[in-house]
């Protein structure tokens, strides 16, 4: 190959599509194929991965550890921002795009690359993610998707593998599509693409089915600062063996399994199978927190952001100024989202059993109705007169003007005689 020819970064996993899409890309674009793999955290060995890329044609191939950089930098604010897309889905897999294609694009600065190039397909959210990605942060860039190019089926793409010496290892007996990092696995196509059909239990590799859990429950402690988790059972741990351990814990207890019927970026629905162990576990402890140091209108409207936070992660918008000021929000909102949360394990469930805070708004004199109770009861009753008082003049006013059947639909519950309710 000469050295004057053009070259092209490719996110590379050493799967089929990824594998032939080397070879695709020299044959098409007559380009040099530089083939990055990012551990984003699988237990898939990478060296494999590097060598095969080699073998099929790759002029380089390298491998970035990403997992510190995904964990602090992507997955600890979407925990500060409660990202759930449709209160559902932690976005393991949507995290991980904008990672990927900062990477894809520093890569091919560093290597003089002229494109960058993914296999995703033409259906699905990853384009979208990737190429938003892509042309904001470096619009020179050609982007190269042959997956939207080739027109090629999956048995069509294996055969193309063996004409050309490739080395595949799929089987038509696994016919799922998945993608796995350090915050979950996203499965989907095969029986899984028919919404009545039950998951068979094959497609879950780190949560175990909850009959087959422990008959003890498992109780653990997660320690807070800024809305940021930094202590398991009291004692500090960073934030890769932090969501390593919970997976392994919470996975184990059969926690994490998530069957969502999404709503797609490119406007179809699709039927998404996740297992995100140590997502559920640090949403749900962060959740209990913020109720208990937020006043009722900031958490109110932390939600909204959180559901404009989780829209905007699923979209692709990641290196959007929106993201910004979302985040400039979330930031100033998690100053006071400080404590422990204490959730007990078992068969399937994660239940907050337990939440203190030094900055805690629950206070137990002001709640409690036995000896101590400092709630100024006789305030009540005028609090309720001013608090009623626009309702009831309304009531004398309005309603009654209204002619009699124009209240529509009825809120009033029909006349009752105590004497025909006792004698029945």
């Amino acid at each position: 190959m000469g050295t004057d020819r053009k070259k092209v970064v490719l996110a590379y996993s050493g799967g089929l599509d990824t594998s032939v899409a080397i070879k695709w890309i020299q044959e098409k674009y007559d380009m040099d194929v530089i083939a990055l793999t990012i551990d984003l955290g699988t237990d898939k060995p990478l060296k494999p991965v590097v060598e095969k890329a080699i073998k099929t044609g790759a002029i380089k191939s390298m491998v970035i550890d990403a997992r510190e950089v995904f964990v602090y930098y992507f997955l600890f604010p979407a925990i500060q921002a409660g990202a759930l897309y449709e209160r559902t889905y932690p976005l393991a897999t949507a995290l991980g795009r904008p990672l990927i294609a900062k990477l894809l694009v520093d890569t091919a600065a560093a290597e003089g690359a002229c494109a960058v190039a993914h296999g995703c397909t033409g259906k699905g959210n990853d384009q979208v993610r990737f190429d938003v990605a892509i042309n904001t942060l470096d619009p020179s860039l050609q982007i190269i998707a042959p997956l939207r190019e080739w027109n090629m089926t999956r048995d069509e793409s294996m055969v193309y593998a063996r004409d050309n010496d490739i080395p595949i290892d799929v089987s038509t007996k696994n016919p799922y599509s998945i993608d796995e990092n350090i915050w979950g696995r996203s499965i989907e196509c095969g029986i899984l693409e028919d919404p009545w059909a039950e998951p068979p239990e094959d497609v879950y590799k780190i949560t175990k089915n909850a009959k087959d859990a422990p008959d003890d429950p498992t109780y653990i402690e997660i320690g807070f600062e800024n809305g940021l988790p930094l202590a398991l059972n009291g004692q500090e741990v960073d934030g890769v063996s932090l969501i390593d351990k919970l997976n392994t814990l919470a996975g184990d207890n059969g926690i994490g399994r998530i069957d969502h019927l999404e709503n797609r970026i490119v406007g179809i629905k699709s039927r998404e199978i996740y297992e995100s162990p140590a997502a559920i576990v640090l949403y749900k402890a962060h959740q209990a927190l913020e109720e208990i140091v937020m006043t009722k209108e900031t958490h109110r409207f932390k939600e909204m952001v959180s559901t404009q936070y989780s829209d905007m992660v699923y979209n692709g918008l990641w290196f959007s100024t929106f993201h910004q000021d979302l985040a400039a929000y979330i930031l100033s909102n998690q100053r006071f989202v400080v404590g422990t949360v204490r959730l007990k394990l078992f068969k399937g469930n994660c239940t907050v059993v337990g939440r203190k805070s030094p900055l805690s708004l629950y206070d137990h004199s002001l709640a409690t109705y036995d000896a101590g109770d400092t709630f100024e009861h006789n305030a009540a009753t005028g609090f309720i007169k001013i608090f009623g008082l626009a309702t009831k003049t309304q009531a004398q006013i309005q309603l009654k003007a209204l002619k009699k059947g124009e209240v529509i639909p009825s809120i009033m519950p029909p006349k009752v005689n105590p004497t025909d309710v006792m004698e029945k």
